[in-house]
């Protein structure tokens, strides 16, 4: 029982240690476990075949930390720390220590448990204690992005409610913001369902060996596969439909690119169908060359850019019509023509020229600053920018889009009005 505690505290002592985001944490807890299946059969092996040595010692056994040789009584054995030692790089040179008493059996400790000196294969203090902060600096950042998500979406589903309610408010443009909210609406709720199959794949409490691989299984990590489908399906649906917005918005400012603005079927191809068109290449190739866990691991970022391109793809474009609609409202401005400009225009103008940086600016800014090349502050930099901009950007467009929007408020009152009037009779009478 002693030994088996000693492997699921090692496997527990893993997580704590592992300086990185929980899908990582993954991978190398399952090249960990490979590992040390890999080092327990050589020392299977090892005591079923090798002779046994003359006079008394102390048997041959593994652990399920170390491989124990047989040893002479009285005598200390030193053995090279495990390789499966996810920090073995940094202590190959050192080793794990036992001692055999005078009678033939391995000295114990007063607990009663097998003596053992393992300082030399432990990681530096030091370093654990930067592991540990960076740990920390992960969770605050998750519950960071979970708090934005959340708050997007209680305003988003109360936009999207009022935009469909209001028959006025019925239009080819708000028609488009209302897909916009949906896209952010699935992408919030996506993301907070991935991490829980994520916590639910990885997070599972270890009690015993057999734990470890059920948790390793291919069965047990089809849920948080598809979770991620569907995460990155709705990131890029959520992208394009900003796209949409604007197209639509250069569509009516400066020049028609949909021959009709009065039909929005082309913007839903757009938002909804163009996901797909790299989706489905990306589910395909993560099948057949990187089928492991929950595939939110990239180990070749070759097939990662299949979701990437289209993703900065849509934000540069994003960022250009931004700058050429910037330029064209600053020349009418400056040669007084705004009154050829309806005042919803203008309005449109200015809600989508506060979001198309706030969603396109961070991608372009880090377009090469890719995941595997940012390290230290910059790495820190870039995950707090996405993670914060990702997540509050539900409630930044819910807001400009319809808490701000005049229309919308005009309908609010009038709709308020109505319904005093309405108390008014039922209460007071006619």
């Amino acid at each position: 029982m002693n030994l088996a505690h000693d492997f699921i505290a090692m496997i527990c002592l893993l997580f704590l240690k592992l300086p990185q985001f929980e899908m990582v944490s993954g991978k190398v807890l399952e090249e960990t476990y490979r590992k040390w299946v890999q080092y327990k059969d050589s020392c299977v092996e090892m005591i079923e075949n090798e002779p046994l040595p003359q006079g008394l010692f102390c048997n041959r056994t593994f652990d399920r930390y170390a491989c124990w040789p047989d040893t002479p009584a009285g005598f200390m054995v030193n053995i090279s720390c495990p390789f499966y030692l996810p920090w073995y790089d940094k202590v190959s040179q050192g080793v794990v220590r036992r001692r055999c008493g005078s009678d033939g059996l391995w000295e114990r400790e007063q607990s009663g448990q097998v003596w053992r000196d393992m300082t030399q294969c432990e990681e530096e203090k030091e370093v654990t204690s930067q592991e540990l902060w960076f740990k920390q600096l992960m969770v605050t950042f998750r519950m960071l992005y979970t708090v934005g998500y959340s708050l997007s979406l209680t305003t988003l589903i109360t936009a999207l409610i009022i935009l469909l309610s209001f028959r006025k408010l019925h239009c080819t443009r708000n028609y488009i913001h209302a897909n916009l909210f949906l896209s952010f609406i699935l992408r919030a709720v996506a993301v907070i369902v991935k991490d829980n199959m994520l916590e639910r794949h990885w997070g599972k409490e270890i009690m015993k060996q057999t734990d470890v691989s059920e948790m390793l299984s291919h069965q047990a990590a089809i849920g948080c596969r598809i979770a991620q489908v569907i995460m990155q399906y709705c990131v890029l649906a959520n992208h394009y439909w900003f796209f949409g917005e604007a197209i639509y918005l250069y569509s009516v400012l400066i020049a028609s690119v949909f021959i009709d603005n009065n039909k929005y079927l082309p913007y839903i191809c757009l938002g909804w169908g163009t996901p797909l068109l790299f989706v489905v290449p990306w589910v395909v190739v993560k099948t057949l060359k990187e089928n492991k866990e929950c595939w939110a691991v990239n180990e070749n970022m070759s097939y990662w850019w299949i979701i990437r391109f289209p993703v900065l793809f849509a934000s540069l474009i994003n960022f250009l019509i931004f700058m050429k609609i910037l330029k064209v409202i600053f020349s009418k401005l400056r040669a007084n023509n705004q009154s050829r400009y309806p005042d919803y225009k203008l309005r449109l103008a200015k809600a989508t020229l506060t979001l198309i940086p706030l969603f396109g600016i961070h991608e372009v800014i880090f377009i090469f600053a890719t995941d595997e090349q940012t390290t230290g502050i910059l790495r820190y930099i870039k995950v707090f920018f996405t993670l914060f901009i990702s997540s509050f950007q539900g409630f930044l467009v819910a807001v400009l889009y319809c808490y701000a929007n005049k229309e919308v408020q005009t309908e609010l009152k009038r709709k308020l009005r109505s319904w005093r009037t309405e108390t008014e009779i039922v209460c007071c009478g006619p």
